[in-house]
């Protein structure tokens, strides 16, 4: 443990260690990314993509280390013991800092199937890990805002034919579809502008969700639900660094999707949206009243 440091030397330690990881077991992923790029054979590729896996979770398993080298934080985890290293999840969860994602790492790593994000198209060209991403089949999205839909409506459903065609490739592997369905981190600014119902969340977005559902009802069957807490307030990814973050808790919850909200038209029908967006809206009530309770809780000793 490298507690006893100064906080700031911490965290340069810790970003020299997330960097040397990531370069040492990129180099072991760019090979059969390059090769599913070049022979297009189903079986080749879907080889490819498991080997490709196991290289992205032994960097996790990495970035695992340096946090217990480098970090103080204390960790609540309640319902880990209920993930399954197999099968086809939609996990959803609470969105407030980029430490949202190292912490859902943190835990799902080598428990669940690899998590896998939806992207901006635009971050395929982020150097390096564009393509790592590309290689793990993270689906790059090209979203169009409802006033550039009105003025251009013939671009209507090309949402869920890339969300289609995306998921596709998630059927041959177990896979942990993620969604952050807040569609961005809460902050109070952005919790008074979009005047949430909720305490401490913004409204979820139900589009991206029925789109999976859509696309892969037949196959996703486990809905993963974690509500992620930070009692000292949500930290900065330099905060985490840093060490500055006293406790994190995590509570996951896992249910079978209801056999209603499977192999339906998300832009057909409008029963099926209304019913989507119910679902979504209860789970949400429930994790509001779930946080409350978690942020109220004494720390740990």
């Amino acid at each position: 443990m490298l507690g006893f440091l100064p906080a700031p030397l911490r965290g340069v330690i810790a970003v020299l260690l997330l960097v040397l990881n990531t370069l040492f077991w990129i180099l072991f992923l760019y090979v059969p990314a390059l090769l599913k790029l070049v022979i297009p054979h189903r079986g080749f590729q879907v080889a490819c993509t498991r080997f490709i896996i196991w290289v992205a979770e032994a960097w996790v398993a990495g970035n695992n280390g340096w946090m217990r080298l480098t970090q103080r934080t204390r960790w609540q985890v309640t319902g880990a013991e209920n993930l399954r290293r197999e099968g086809w999840n939609m996990v959803l969860c609470n969105h407030q800092s980029w430490v949202d994602i190292l912490a859902m790492q943190w835990v799902f790593n080598r428990k669940a199937p690899f998590l896998k994000f939806f992207l901006k198209k635009e971050l395929i060209w982020v150097p390096l890990i564009g393509l790592a991403w590309w290689g793990l089949d993270f689906p790059f999205m090209k979203r169009h805002s409802r006033k550039y839909l009105l003025k251009h409506p013939e671009k209507r459903g090309q949402d869920l034919e890339t969300t289609r065609k995306a998921c596709e490739k998630f059927r041959y592997t177990p896979v942990s579809v993620m969604n952050f369905a807040e569609g961005t981190r809460f902050t109070p600014a952005k919790h008074q502008q979009l005047k949430s119902p909720y305490k401490h969340l913004l409204p979820p977005k139900a589009g991206a969700v029925g789109f999976v559902l859509d696309a892969m009802g037949d196959s996703i069957e486990t809905l993963v639900d974690v509500t992620i807490a930070y009692p000292g307030g949500a930290p900065s990814f330099w905060d985490f660094l840093c060490g500055r973050v006293p406790e994190i808790r995590l509570d996951i919850e896992t249910r079978p999707i209801p056999d209603n909200l499977k192999r339906r038209d998300y832009l057909k029908d409008p029963d099926y949206r209304r019913e989507i967006k119910a679902w979504l809206t209860d789970i949400w009530q429930r994790k509001d009243a779930k946080l409350e309770q978690m942020l109220e809780k004494p720390p740990a000793r």
